[in-house]
Parts: C-alpha cells; structure tokens; sequence
C-alpha cells in the first residue's frame, strides 16, 4: 500500500498487516514484498540506522509498493521531519506522554514544511491558513501517517487527552517499555499486562483510531489483540526471525548429531 491507501485504510477501520525489518540488505525487499503486507515498520531508535541507509530502505519499500513506517529516536519534530525528507511514509514517536509533545509532532508531520512560531500559532488555532495553504500541505504532508507509541502508565491514563488531537492515524503499543514501566517487566501472560493492552485497544477503537502491538513472543496473544480491536497486525522482525528459525534447526541438529551444547541465548529484542 502507498502512504494514502494505507491512511484510507485505517481511517475505514481495515486490518492490515506489516513486520520490522532492521537488515539493510536489498535481498530483504524482494523478497519481503511477496509476503502479501502492506507496510514496514523501520526503527531508528534502538537499531542503529543512519540517515542515508534509512532513506535508501524507505525508497526501497516504497518501490516495493509497502508502506515505510520510521520511529524516531526521540518524540522530536525535527527528527520526524527528518525522517519524512528521507522518504518516511508515516512517523512513530515513542515514549510520548503530553498534549505538547503530540502536537508539536501533529505540526512536524501534517504541516511540514511550515514551522517556527506561525505553525505555532495554526496549531493553537490562533490562526487558519488560507485555502492556498490548506491545498498545499493536504497534498505535500497530509497523507503522511503520525503514529503515538505507548509505552507507559501515565500515557494509557492520558490518552483520551491524546488522541483527541487531530490528525492522529495510529497508537503503537510498545510492549517491552510498557511493561517495565507498569512494574512487571516482561510479564506477557500477567492479567494486569493483558488489560492493559486492552485498555488502550479500546480508547482507539472507541475514537476510531488504528492500534498496533509489536510483539513477537506469541502469536496467540497477537491475535486475541487482533480479535479485540487491534487492526494493525504487527508481527515479529527479520533479525528475531532469523534468529529463532536458525536457533531450531541446530538445536534439532546438535541433538541429532549427540552434541548438547545450548544455544547462549534463548530470545532476543529489538
């Protein structure tokens, strides 16, 4: 899907689905676009990506006809802005917890290029652009996706204040941050992590915004979420992947072969 069908997509409440994928390697694109998805997720916040090598992989995916989804490192207009000049078609901003940080991102993503202090003054609504401005950015910036990650305790208890800013495509549930800041660290089959989740599938689902989940531990629990109102399917990420698929096969052919020795790691985050 291109940026604008993916939009029209969420906003019609349809399911899509996408993975992350943290190698820059071309093999990945072909490869990736015959799995039937309809967007990437790229992070830039915990895997070291440049910005030319980022650019180089949103274009790639664009090519492929797969949405490009960047988080930024930082809940940080400039950096979202960045991220959208190197070929982002949506940004995901994480740890995001005030009405101040999502607006000034909702004025990064969706108003782009205007900034400073007039943009200041439109988001405030202390002043409207004219109807030539308002045609320019809906078709410079205003397909462009703007995606919230939640990731604490404070954000599920002000969401309802955040989602009402306009112009919000998506919530990503960030389920590693999430869970350590609600005091149970990595506990995934806990009740007080699952209502959690659900929670916030809720909230969205009551304001019709879309919500992903990136966890790739349980494909159950992904689609309970699913099942519940999550209708962005966010399911796992090349490295884990590789990485799981590599780590059973010689663990089956170590034991074939009488040698017992483990594998150093039994799971992995990205």
């Amino acid at each position: 899907m291109t940026p604008k069908e993916l939009k029209k997509a969420l906003n019609s409440g349809q399911r899509v689905y996408g993975t992350m994928i943290a190698s820059p390697s071309p093999k990945w694109v072909p490869y990736v676009s015959k799995l039937g998805l309809d967007f990437v997720f790229l992070d830039t916040e915990h895997i070291p990506l440049d910005r030319s090598t980022l650019s180089w992989m949103c274009h790639a995916y664009r090519g492929a006809g797969l949405t490009p989804i960047v988080r930024i490192p930082s809940p940080d207009p400039y950096e979202a802005c960045m991220a959208m000049d190197g070929g982002a078609g949506g940004v995901v901003a994480p740890y995001l917890e005030t009405m101040e940080q999502v607006r000034e991102l909702r004025g990064a993503v969706k108003y782009r290029p205007l900034k400073g202090k007039r943009l200041q003054r439109v988001l405030s609504g202390e002043e409207e652009l004219s109807a030539q401005e308002k045609e320019y950015m809906k078709a410079y910036s205003q397909d462009a996706l703007l995606i919230l990650n939640i990731e604490s305790r404070t954000a599920i208890d002000q969401l309802d204040d955040l989602l009402s800013e306009p112009d919000i495509d998506a919530v990503f549930i960030g389920p590693h941050d999430l869970s350590v800041n609600l005091g149970i660290p990595e506990a995934y089959d806990s009740e007080s992590w699952n209502q959690s989740c659900l929670e916030i599938i809720h909230k969205c689902k009551a304001k019709g915004i879309a919500v992903a989940n990136h966890f790739s531990d349980n494909i159950e629990m992904q689609l309970l979420w699913a099942r519940a109102g999550m209708n962005m399917v966010l399911w796992n990420a090349d490295v884990i992947r590789m990485y799981q698929a590599l780590n059973q096969d010689f663990t089956y052919i170590k034991k074939e072969l009488g040698d017992q020795t483990k594998t150093s790691v039994e799971r992995m985050d990205l």
